[in-house]
């Protein structure tokens, strides 16, 4: 490993086209923040029974020769994608353990954990597989959920999802790195319903116009460069959302909102996005 003190991106690896397109997204965004990629395949077997334990027959010297080709693919694939940016260190890993233990450890130390989604389902709607709901869910730090799709993932505005909540801040702060980086348009997006709340619409608009004011404030002067389009209005937040991010390249969410709780693993709204996003979504956890 690099004595560099930037954290790696790390990306799960299993040899899908879904995965061959997140190691892409992956590969790309470690050149932009110059970041060594940490490619890990993991196989998910178990090499020891115990004692007296039986267990089925596993060819694993096998099952790691293929996952060492799955990770060869996989470093050429990110080596090209990366080299028009930087020229960053590539780390290919094989473990035994299953991917989800796997890969939640790895996002602890990690600057982003990456996945692909599973899949397309009937009417086009975009399939998170196990793998990928469940580091959504658990992992140690953000994580991106890569979908496969033909569009330019890397054109369009950075779309952020603002509630006020400290998970919401977070995401605020890395969307606005996020659209610096990327030279792009930040569009950020608050909703407000009026269940159970007894002001006037027009109130109810002002609080919720002065909350992301609020939310927004000192990134605006931080980043002069990025365009900040304000998106305030009654409406349900994941179909906001999503409309707003059309033409996304990135959705910047946090992993729960003011109704979460410690402990709480994802919130109703990124679970929603995550579901049916067109482009990349990064659930940012609490630090």
């Amino acid at each position: 490993m690099s004595a560099t003190t930037n954290p790696p991106v790390v990306v799960g690896v299993d040899g899908s086209a879904q995965s061959l397109t997140a190691v892409r997204w992956a590969a790309e965004y470690a050149a932009h923040h110059r970041s060594p990629l940490q490619l890990i395949h993991a196989l998910g077997v178990p090499t020891d029974f115990g004692p007296g334990m039986a267990g089925p027959i596993f060819d694993i010297e096998s099952w790691r020769r293929a996952g060492h080709n799955l990770l060869a693919t996989a470093t050429d694939t990110a080596r090209t994608a990366a080299v028009p940016i930087a020229t960053i260190e590539i780390f290919p890993v094989l473990a035994d353990a299953a991917p989800v233990p796997v890969l939640r450890d790895r996002a602890a130390d990690a600057r982003l954990l990456v996945v692909g989604t599973h899949g397309h389902g009937a009417f086009g709607r975009i399939l998170l597989g196990s793998v990928s709901t469940a580091l959504a869910r658990h992992a140690n730090g953000p994580v991106a959920v890569i979908p496969e799709t033909e569009r330019d993932i890397w054109q369009g505005p950075v779309v952020v999802g603002v509630d006020g909540s400290p998970c919401s801040a977070q995401a605020v702060a890395m969307a606005f790195e996020e659209a610096g980086q990327r030279g792009t348009e930040l569009i950020a997006v608050h909703t407000w319903s009026e269940f159970y709340r007894y002001e006037s619409r027009a109130e109810m608009q002002t609080e919720a116009e002065a909350l992301l004011a609020e939310s927004l404030a000192g990134y605006v002067e931080k980043y002069p460069d990025v365009p900040v389009t304000r998106l305030v209005t009654e409406d349900r937040p994941a179909r906001r959302l999503l409309q707003a991010a059309t033409s996304a390249q990135l959705i910047v969410l946090g992993s729960h909102g003011r109704g979460g709780f410690p402990g709480m693993t994802l919130g109703s709204v990124p679970n929603a996005v995550l579901h049916r996003a067109g482009c990349p979504v990064i659930v940012v956890r609490p630090a």
